[in-house]
């Protein structure tokens, strides 16, 4: 049975006598249409849009969210269940009432956007509290339905980190989650954290007036999922370690520490909700070093989801040959190569920002120049625009930049929340990185 899904892997298999390290890049793509795995029982999707109406959102910010609610709204297929959630320093229902989703028609969708127009800014931020009442809205809905949040925010969150974490870790694997900062008064990094843990993005809204577009945008691409839960089994030989499993296209994203045992030699790793669109993850397993001729299967990937009742929807071999020729075993791998760059790319941006946010020009310098030199070298020129609006580029090939003096804030933070998007190789599943929420 076609499941929709395809993995193929890209490598250089052979290792120099006494190598350990086995790289891999993995693409994972799948068709509209692929075989949904949610119950008969559950609803097919849910959707939460949670809207921070905080003392700071007053004005301009408030009236353009309440617009972006609506345009989410009206974005929702007829059955996806969904609510409006207000977020300050407690969580509260906008629409419905109760604490319990409802599915969107016509008549819903108009009771919504009525609500939405009672929005008011007032309060502070917690924004875990938020975290907390779409996890429990998301409750009934049993593994393998789509399960999504927007949350929208303009301030930073006045939860302790402590607090903060602990209910990131709750919902992690309960729900997706995509963030927006609108203006420049929010952390990146929290939001980052925010996201990374629930699987989502995170983006910038330099003004209040493109709120409403990219909600449309993000609820567009939510209803465009039609597999939910989808894992990564990786089965790796005795003896062997995983030395990272990462993300890398189309963005970057280390799910390394997110492995679950799934079996022996075997771990789940998440990778959330998908529709047609392609992925790919940079894989590196350390295994016993062998003897010249020796072949191995250094990993076996496969990809599963709950409702599939243990069907295997794709799969593919990571493999290791030593040889005594030195010319094959040096080679590496092009697109190993490329997103290896662009993992250190994205590191070079965030640590450079970070220098340059503590007063430390020298580090900042170094760091940027870095990142200029990569994004030159991998052809991202998106995010090479971006570096030119923080560091005067005087040679892009070496990297040679000077930090300019004064750099609008939106700017450095668009930058930022760029940093983890990539550039494909012109292999599979080539094409551009997406564009920055709101951007």
């Amino acid at each position: 049975m076609s499941t929709g899904f395809r993995v193929d892997v890209d490598q250089n298999p052979y290792l120099p006598l006494g190598g350990t390290e086995v790289h891999a890049v993995i693409t994972i793509a799948s068709k509209a249409g692929a075989a949904s795995v949610a119950p008969a029982s559950a609803p097919a999707a849910a959707e939460v849009v949670i809207v921070d109406t905080s003392g700071s959102m007053y004005g301009e910010k408030i009236v353009a969210a309440k617009r972006a609610a609506r345009a989410a709204v009206d974005t929702l297929r007829d059955g996806v269940y969904f609510g409006i959630v207000s977020g300050t320093g407690i969580a509260r229902m906008v629409y419905p009432p109760g604490k319990a989703l409802v599915p969107a028609d016509d008549r819903t969708r108009a009771e919504a956007r009525a609500a939405i127009g009672g929005l008011d800014a007032d309060g502070g931020t917690r924004m875990g509290t938020w975290l907390a009442l779409a996890s429990e809205l998301f409750d009934p809905f049993e593994e393998g339905a789509l399960r999504h949040a927007i949350l929208l925010t303009d301030g930073q969150n006045n939860e302790t980190p402590e607090h903060f974490e602990a209910v990131l870790q709750r919902c992690a694997g309960r729900f997706v989650c995509d963030c927006r900062g609108v203006g420049t008064d929010w952390q990146v990094e929290e939001m980052r954290r925010l996201s990374s843990a629930l699987l989502g993005d995170v983006g910038i809204i330099r003004s209040p007036d493109r709120m409403a577009e990219d909600f449309r945008r993000m609820t567009a691409r939510a209803m465009g999922k039609s597999t939910a839960d989808v894992a990564l089994r990786l089965w790796t030989p005795k003896a062997a370690e995983v030395r990272f499993l990462k993300q890398v296209a189309p963005s970057v994203e280390d799910l390394t520490a997110r492995g679950t045992e799934s079996g022996p030699q075997s771990r789940d790793y998440p990778l959330g909700s998908w529709g047609q669109e392609s992925r790919e993850y940079h894989l590196c397993v350390r295994v016993p070093a062998g003897e010249p001729g020796r072949q191995m299967r250094a990993g076996w990937v496969k990809l599963v989801a709950p409702a599939a009742d243990t069907e295997v929807l794709a799969a593919g071999n990571v493999l290791a040959e030593w040889t005594e020729d030195e010319a094959r075993a040096t080679e590496i791998n092009a697109r190993v190569a490329h997103y290896t760059g662009q993992a250190e790319l994205s590191r070079a941006i965030q640590d450079g920002l970070r220098a340059r946010r503590d007063g430390d020009t020298e580090t900042a310098t170094a760091r940027l120049g870095r990142a200029v030199a990569l994004a030159h070298e991998g052809g991202n020129e998106v995010t090479a625009e971006l570096l030119r609006r923080v560091v005067d580029v005087v040679d892009p090939a070496t990297g040679t930049v000077h930090l300019r003096p004064a750099v609008d804030k939106a700017d450095e933070m668009t930058l930022d929340t760029y940093s983890t998007r990539t550039v494909r190789t012109r292999g599979r599943g080539g094409g551009a990185a997406p564009g920055t929420g709101g951007d």
